[in-house]
């Protein structure tokens, strides 16, 4: 059985995070990935002379140190953009956010969300309670009619579970708080207000796709892909794989997402196998398109859709992020349905949805009549979102002191359990490695011994 110091399992961006603190560190290492490759969640994807990502990736870090990371990954190759967003509202687009661009909407909605707003605003108090769930932040943040002609039919859309299931601790930046005065020019100017969004200017890699940013990763270290565990024995430190081989190890990081992580685990606990089944957690199928036409979208780069008769919530144009992801003449459309086990099962075979998101975008004159569509394609990509439902801060509580104390350190978005974007799981991998190479100073990386 072969061993070594340290066992990384995942190849996204917080198994690339904790490989670059251990090369940092001089540690031998070996990174494991169930698929036949690499990218987890980041993975790119070719068909037809198109590169697809798993959803709209790209790269707003704020950390220079981060930022120089994957410059250097991609040596210096990379677009730098700045950011066009919209949104899809009954046959009108509308720059995003809405909230500070109501103008353009028919006279009754503005009037209707601005008096709403200005009595949230009188009714706000420093001394009332925190809102219970996200519906409730939504109907004290913006008033009843914007919340539900806007965030509340997106949402529904997009986490597969009605706002008042959702707590508010993932918000962070995520939804922007205008005051009277912005939403009220926001509804009389027709300029647009950009900027507002949490992202305003990104990079992403000139060839490639997304997954580029890890490739030189990956060259260079001791990845082993088609390596799927069937079992973790955290007592003698051994991984058990698929094709019946075993490995040992001193410390383990693991990127596996929680739910899938804990059954893995010999003689976990029936407490802690129980708060894994709780977790939520979404699925994204993602239909995408190639298109014999340039220029499609516009200057668009994500679309967010808020009517709630067409069922999917976020369209993406991936030939904005580099124009080498397409053949030269032509576009790309990735359309988003998110699913989820414990809300909204997928019960339909995911090639059945290409018809149905060919029609939409024709009568959202996305498409036209006589596109002639090169490529049309569904990917499912198991974990997509964390859920941030009511059962979710217990269950974490629940199993990250358990693993702890097994010696398992989990990093990056479904290690974590939290909806990290990619330079925060980065960061993630190399917290997680900067505690097992602790460990392993300290002696507390030697193997347990078994009578």
């Amino acid at each position: 059985m072969s061993r070594a110091p340290t066992a990384v399992v995942g190849t996204g961006f917080a198994g690339f995070g904790a490989g670059h603190r251990l090369d940092a560190a001089g540690r031998d290492h070996v990174v494991f990935d169930r698929n036949s490759h690499f990218g987890g969640h980041t993975a790119s994807h070719r068909v037809g002379g198109f590169i697809f990502d798993q959803g709209p990736h790209v790269s707003f870090a704020k950390d220079e140190r981060v930022q120089q990371i994957l410059a250097d990954a991609v040596g210096g190759e990379y677009e730098d953009v700045r950011i066009g967003l919209d949104s899809y509202w009954h046959g009108r687009l509308l720059t995003h956010p809405v909230q500070v661009n109501l103008h353009g909407l028919p006279d009754d909605l503005i009037v209707k969300v601005l008096l709403d707003l200005i009595d949230a605003a009188n009714a706000a108090s420093d001394d009332e309670a925190p809102p219970a769930d996200y519906e409730s932040w939504l109907r004290r943040s913006y008033g009843d009619t914007f919340a539900e002609a806007f965030p509340m039919i997106y949402g529904e859309k997009y986490h597969t579970t009605g706002m008042a299931d959702l707590t508010t601790d993932w918000l962070g930046p995520r939804m922007y708080r205008p005051s009277v005065e912005e939403a009220l020019r926001g509804a009389l100017s027709p300029t647009p207000v950009r900027d507002l969004h949490y992202v305003t200017q990104f990079r992403y890699p000139t060839d490639g796709g997304y997954e580029s940013y890890l490739r030189s990763w990956v060259d260079r270290s001791d990845v082993r892909l088609d390596h799927e565990i069937v079992g973790i024995d955290t007592r003698n430190r051994v991984l058990r794989f698929t094709n019946g081989e075993h490995f040992g190890y001193d410390e383990l990081i693991s990127s596996i997402p929680l739910p899938a992580l804990i059954p893995l685990i010999d003689d976990a606990p029936r407490e802690v196998a129980a708060a894994a089944q709780r977790l939520a957690f979404s699925s994204v199928l993602l239909v995408n398109i190639g298109v014999n036409r340039p220029g499609l979208g516009g200057d668009t780069h994500i679309r967010y859709v808020y009517d709630d008769d067409i069922p999917f919530s976020r369209i993406n144009f991936p030939h904005r992020l580099s124009p080498k992801v397409v053949p030269a003449g032509t576009s790309a459309v990735q359309v988003e349905w998110y699913f989820s086990d414990k809300y909204r099962p997928l019960t339909v075979d995911p090639d059945s949805l290409i018809d149905p998101t060919i029609e939409h975008l024709r009568a959202m004159n996305i498409l036209a009549a006589d596109d002639e569509i090169l490529v049309s394609e569904a990917q499912l990509a198991r974990y997509a979102n964390v859920i941030y439902d009511h059962d979710r801060p217990a269950a974490v509580g629940a199993i990250h002191p358990y693993l702890e104390q097994v010696g398992v350190h989990v990093c990056g978005r479904y290690g974590e359990w939290n909806h990290l974007w990619t330079d925060e799981s980065f960061l993630s991998g190399e917290h997680a490695a900067e505690v097992a190479l602790s460990r392993l100073r300290s002696g507390g990386g030697v193997p347990t011994v078994v009578d």
